[in-house]
């Protein structure tokens, strides 16, 4: 009897946060399940509680000797996966119904020339509620652009499928582009080589942040060294740092 692949591989690489991970995993599970995918959790680490949660939740688990980075997890999971729609997850999101019956419809229906795939990615703050003024963004990933699918200039490692065609095209994951932006550089490459980044508006997914994550000084912390890492990519790229904006009080 012919083996038959998974219709996707969804992979979450993770290191040492088992919390979020179990609710990433508690939503991607039933809807992989129900449309005969696999599920990976790469981790980064390793340790035992990851790899119990990957059990608990029916996951595969790959497991790198020590902290390599995740572009290096990437591709650990691009190995290990056996579908050629290649559904890359962080682990604290949360995906919502219908999501992935999104991404496989859409990944059915794609040009020769759609290499990636993404769609909604909500902010969402929990246990400490988060006051904004309305006129910038939240201090996490996010990405809304639209009720409607449309062409993107980007997909955030968030919320990130891949086909598998798009290598052939742009290559693997840089193990050297580690941080802010390290899924930015194969992009890149991927729409340079006339490849095409789709939004899948069906396909929505909460970017969490829970407990101390939720407060205002670790979100501060956080996007701090998000823009340290983001600065020193756009100095490798050799990109000049953006103008100094007064504020006007």
């Amino acid at each position: 009897m012919a083996h038959v692949p998974p219709t996707a591989s969804v992979i979450v690489p993770t290191r040492d946060r088992t919390a979020y991970l179990e609710v990433a995993l508690a939503s991607i599970a039933p809807q992989a399940q129900a449309a005969g995918a696999e599920v990976i959790v790469v981790d980064d680490g390793p340790g035992l509680a990851t790899r119990a949660a990957a059990a608990r939740h029916g996951a595969r688990y790959v497991a790198h000797d020590r902290p390599r980075g995740l572009n290096v997890a990437r591709n650990s999971g691009l190995d290990a996966a056996r579908s050629d729609v290649l559904v890359f997850v962080d682990d604290d999101v949360e995906v919502r119904a219908g999501w992935l019956a999104a991404l496989l419809e859409a990944a059915a229906g794609a040009g020769p020339d759609v290499g990636v795939l993404t769609g909604p990615i909500r902010p969402r703050f929990e246990d400490h509620p988060l006051r904004l003024c309305g006129r910038e963004g939240p201090p996490i990933t996010w990405q809304d652009l639209g009720s409607h699918d449309t062409d993107a200039t980007h997909a955030w490692g968030a919320h990130m499928t891949v086909l598998r065609r798009a290598l052939e095209r742009a290559g693997r994951f840089d193990h050297a582009h580690s941080g802010a932006d390290d899924e930015q550089d194969w992009q890149r490459r991927q729409l340079a080589e006339s490849g095409r980044i789709r939004y899948v508006a069906p396909a929505a997914v909460d970017h969490r942040r829970a407990g101390e994550d939720a407060r205002l000084r670790s979100l501060a912390r956080a996007a701090r060294a998000r823009g340290t890492q983001a600065r020193r990519f756009d100095e490798r790229r050799g990109e000049p740092p953006p103008p100094r904006v007064r504020c006007e009080s």
